[in-house]
């Protein structure tokens, strides 16, 4: 496993510390833990907007959707 080293400020510091209290684990747990799943987020938001920007992926109209959704409940 590769250490790396971050500056932080004071604020977070203490947020960082309130959680990792909270969740009974360590700095580097809840730090890790953030960066996966900011990293997910980032590869989310991108296939997103690959497909938003996909000619053949079809454009649903809201009212449609809502309709079909409320035929199947």
């Amino acid at each position: 496993m590769t250490q790396i080293t971050a500056r932080l400020p004071d604020e977070l510091v203490a947020a960082l510390d309130d959680a990792a209290s909270q969740l009974r684990c360590t700095r580097s747990d809840v730090v890790r833990r953030a960066i996966e799943v900011y990293l997910d987020d980032v590869e989310d938001v991108a296939v997103a907007l690959q497909a938003l920007q996909d000619p053949a992926d079809p454009v649903l109209e809201w009212d449609g959707v809502r309709r079909d959704v409320l035929r199947q409940g």
